[in-house]
């Protein structure tokens, strides 16, 4: 495994196993297949209802709890600053954790301030080994950064080929922030996993093309999330670590970023529109 070192000095698994869209009902059992494969970060959020199931399989998974980095995410229904530090705690006691190693706000909306202050002060009282945000654009980051004492560790982004973020980490890099990098494969869309640059460099390495998708993250020294149900899909995403892109294959790979997301603009006016609509269903649902 290879780790990067957030602004705080905690180390973070350069790969981890993500639960977006895994039913209550199988994640258990998942994350316990993850781990037995070899992984050591799990990322989670109160918004995927599925974090009483994580924290189940990190503790029957017979690891020692520091040996596991578990991050999860403040939904925005959450936000605020003490409605924030409460659902943290609540999130602790469905998971049966004493803490968190990485806690971040899940979307730049609504009271994100107050969230990201109660964090900050859950950090310094322990509870929180290390906090950022996630789906921050550019604009966001940088203002969170420039009017908070206590600096993000991490960005969670959209991070893929076609999205390859190259603004948001040349940002981040000079804030001090690393990156994260949700939906690599793109979650199928555009026929990521048969694009046919990818498919040739893949062969040239006889790697599959989702290994080559995941190696070029790393290589761009941002954290990926890989999800999968199925053992062995988790086993080929762990395989990463045996080879290296050469120059040439970065430089390819760069050709096919369009600097747009796969699914939503954050930084656009209507999108707030849809947060706040999801945002409420989802909130009953967490209540």
């Amino acid at each position: 495994m290879e780790f990067v070192t957030l602004n705080n000095g905690v180390k973070v698994p350069m790969l981890g196993f993500g639960v977006f869209k895994i039913e209550a009902k199988d994640c258990e059992r998942c994350v316990l297949d993850a781990l037995e494969v070899g992984y050591r970060h799990i990322d989670t959020a109160q918004g995927y209802c599925n974090e009483k199931e994580v924290g189940a399989a990190v503790r029957a998974s017979g690891l020692k709890r520091e040996e596991i980095f578990v991050t999860d995410k403040v939904w925005l229904s959450n936000h605020g600053y003490n409605q924030t530090k409460a659902s943290v705690y609540h999130s602790l006691e469905i998971m049966g954790l004493d803490y968190l190693d990485l806690m971040l706000v899940h979307q730049p909306y609504a009271d994100y301030w107050g969230a990201y202050s109660a964090l900050a002060d859950l950090q310094k009282e322990g509870v929180l080994k290390a906090i950022g945000v996630s789906n921050f654009f550019p604009w966001a980051l940088a203002n969170l950064v420039a009017f908070h004492d206590v600096k993000p560790q991490v960005n969670q982004v959209e991070f893929n080929p076609m999205q390859q973020e190259v603004a948001a980490q040349k940002l981040a890099s000079k804030l001090g922030v690393k990156l994260e990098a949700w939906s690599p494969f793109g979650q199928g869309q555009q026929n990521l996993l048969g694009n046919p640059l990818l498919t040739e460099i893949a062969a040239k390495h006889h790697k599959s093309v989702a290994q080559v998708i995941l190696r070029h993250i790393i290589q761009r020294g941002v954290v990926a999330l890989a999800k999968s149900t199925h053992k062995e899909r988790m086993q080929e995403n762990f395989a990463i670590f045996d080879f290296s892109l050469d120059a040439d294959d970065m430089a390819q790979i760069a050709t096919l970023d369009t600097g747009k997301s796969m699914f939503l603009d954050h930084s656009s006016p209507e999108i707030v529109d849809f947060f706040k609509k999801f945002s409420a269903d989802l909130g009953r649902k967490l209540q």
